[in-house]
């Protein structure tokens, strides 16, 4: 079993998350008593925060990549950031260390494209909504990428940063998310992809019929699938 490197704290929340998914996927496929070999670094989310509203990119992928070097050094095999909205500094991580980067977007277009699906909404942060590295790299393997309008956008962002990163789960605020992947499917999407690691706390398929692309999930999943790579499942 290969170690995943996770470089998680942004939020912390959602790193949780991974840690949790990680460690039931290689149980159920491996069996018994069988866990992860994980090597974390989690960062202070306030200084990344920072460095995003000041749109300070470089200084945020500079901070990133000494940290991903730190994952490398402590024996990772490979790594994931495990963060939609800081895969603007994607390019700055992977080539700060010699371990494969498995990229949260393309494991994501991958099972969209498992699905059938070519047009997609995308929820996440401003950042991931706005900027064009998230949404050029899903269109790059032919996904039509739809964004909610302007002022859902900014509902969607406050909802991350005001309740998800500080681990608040709203009945409110998961009708307003609703009804903004309500109206991404009236325009067209066929399914809505989770684009921030924090939005399945809020909301899941217990919720909606709307197909839903976990990209927390699926970036879990994938690195499972990188380090068990030749194991034989149910070895108990």
């Amino acid at each position: 079993m290969k170690t995943i490197g996770l470089l998680g704290g942004m939020s912390w929340e959602s790193t949780a998350l991974y840690y949790r998914h990680i460690n039931e996927a290689v149980r159920e496929r491996l069996g018994g008593l069988h866990s992860a070999r994980i090597a974390l670094v989690s960062v202070d989310f306030a200084r990344i925060e920072a460095l995003q509203r000041s749109n300070d990119w470089d200084r945020a992928g500079e901070l990133l990549a000494a940290d991903a070097q730190a994952v490398e050094a402590a024996g990772a095999d490979l790594l994931l950031l495990c963060t939609n909205t800081m895969h603007r500094c994607a390019d700055a991580v992977a080539g700060a260390i010699r371990i494969p980067f498995l990229h949260l977007a393309d494991a994501t277009a991958d099972a969209i494209l498992a699905r059938g699906v070519t047009r997609a909404g995308l929820l996440g942060t401003r950042f991931t909504m706005e900027q064009a590295f998230y949404r050029e790299r899903l269109e790059a393997r032919g996904i039509e990428v739809i964004v909610p309008h302007a002022a859902e956008r900014e509902a969607v962002h406050r909802i991350v940063f005001d309740e998800l990163c500080l681990g608040r789960v709203s009945e409110t605020s998961r009708a307003r998310m609703l009804e903004i992947m309500d109206g991404l499917r009236e325009r067209g999407a066929a399914g809505v992809i989770e684009g921030c690691t924090e939005i399945a706390m809020l909301v899941d398929a217990r919720h909606t019929d709307i197909p839903l692309f976990d990209t927390t999930a699926l970036h879990a999943d994938a690195a499972v699938d990188a380090a068990l790579a030749g194991e034989k499942d149910r070895a108990d």
